[in-house]
């Protein structure tokens, strides 16, 4: 018997494997909650990414943080984050100083622009992820989150 996912994506032939139809059902939702994240971000010219970065630089606080941290703390990876932060710097929403004893280090920080922005999503964004996990109980949402954290601990 066909699972939703194979009507939804217009599959014919039965996917063969659980295991495959699981990854394949885990990719499909997220895309689905990315898009809904996308439609409050756009209107202020970000992507997920983007918002990502500027939550991190958030917590960083004052201190900032290296281009190099910030790659280890994202949600989903972007192999061109240097880009990515110069388009953030040139809207002014953050800034970059060299260190004076390694001008390889660089330390990112929010500027008032950027905390402004990121402050004024907390609660669209907080609201999108309510609105499209509203159906499940506390209990299902706390079972969801165990078993995606084995998934990810065992890859």
């Amino acid at each position: 018997m066909p699972g939703k996912l194979q009507e939804e994506i217009q599959q014919r032939k039965p996917i063969r494997l659980l295991e495959e139809e699981t990854s394949l059902n885990i990719v499909r939702t997220a895309d689905l909650l990315m898009l809904r994240l996308a439609d409050v971000l756009k209107p202020h010219g970000l992507s997920a990414t983007q918002y990502n970065v500027l939550r991190i630089l958030r917590g960083a606080g004052s201190d900032g943080v290296s281009c190099k941290d910030i790659a280890a703390r994202m949600v989903t990876r972007d192999p061109d984050i240097t880009r990515m932060m110069d388009r953030l710097e040139k809207r002014g929403l953050l800034t970059r100083d060299r260190a004076a004893e390694d001008r390889r280090v660089v330390t990112h920080r929010l500027t008032p622009a950027g905390l402004e922005l990121v402050d004024a999503l907390d609660t669209p964004v907080e609201a999108a992820h309510e609105n499209a996990m509203k159906h499940m109980s506390k209990a299902k949402l706390r079972e969801l989150i165990g078993l995606l954290e084995e998934l990810r601990s065992a890859l």
